[in-house]
């Protein structure tokens, strides 16, 4: 059985559901990444499954148990979440705000340690942000301060990290090598991953396990293979597109059709 997974779960805000009976089992071990239009309940579904938002219906489950009847600290002990568009306090610096990411696993007779310092210093080393540490998170630029939010995550050291739109901010380059460190991450640590992408073809590219949401409901989810074609592309983005191997790793690679090159491809 999955970690953690959805049944028939139903989620929503007032008086509109957006996620409505969804069953999802997150793969142990692997990348997963959520695609759809905007709007169509990507970043709902993450907050439930991090326990932010409870279930109208059906559950979510953290290690066969409902998550919403374990606390928050328990829950945070095994599993991270970057939500979209974080605030951070002010005046505080990098170091301490990646600090913060080891909070669950202080207590009362527990105070930093050695294991707190080693962990905060090597998710400062992963996303390339060291030499930021003294400075105001506040006086950074938005790239630089969306990899210091994955730091804090990366400190928290879970063994399952939830990631709402994790590219927000950066540039290409940035893009890639941050997809690369969860890939990483994945395959030194087995940390079970999932992230909401916009950007079709790095979801291809980088996740083990793709899943295609529309209005509140999975479309299509699998291998990244199998779920980027152009009938689902079509279907879920009503894009025209056409879905060819990447020349150099044979992933899917999504190529959108304007007006003029359909009327070619006719």
């Amino acid at each position: 059985m999955s970690r953690l997974q959805a049944e028939r779960v139903s989620l929503g805000y007032a008086d509109r559901t957006v996620v409505d009976g969804l069953d999802l089992a997150v793969p142990d071990g692997r990348i997963t990444a959520v695609v759809g239009p905007n709007a169509c309940g990507k970043s709902t579904l993450l907050r439930g499954m991090a326990r932010l938002l409870r279930p109208r219906s059906g559950s979510v489950l953290l290690d066969g148990a409902a998550i919403h009847t374990r606390s928050s600290k328990d829950v945070a002990k095994v599993l991270g979440l970057l939500p979209q568009s974080p605030i951070s306090p002010e005046g505080v610096t990098v170091v301490d705000l990646v600090g913060r990411g080891r909070h669950p696993h202080q207590g009362m007779l527990r105070l930093w340690s050695s294991d707190d310092e080693r962990a905060v210093a090597d998710a400062l080393a992963a996303t390339h942000t060291t030499d930021l540490a003294e400075r105001f998170v506040d006086e950074l630029s938005g790239g630089q301060r969306q990899r210091v939010w994955i730091a804090m995550a990366l400190a928290q050291e879970t063994d399952l990290l939830l990631l709402d739109e994790p590219t927000t901010f950066l540039d290409v380059a940035h893009q890639v090598e941050l997809l690369e460190l969860l890939r990483d991450l994945n395959a030194s640590r087995g940390t079970t991953i999932v992230m909401v992408l916009h950007e079709l073809n790095l979801a291809g590219g980088f996740a083990d396990h793709l899943v295609a949401m529309r209005e509140g409901r999975i479309v299509a989810e699998g291998d990244p293979t199998a779920v980027l074609t152009a009938e689902t592309v079509r279907a879920v983005f009503g894009l025209p597109c056409q879905v060819i191997p990447h020349p150099v790793s044979g992933t899917p690679l999504v190529v959108p059709l304007g007006r003029s090159d359909q009327k070619e491809a006719r």
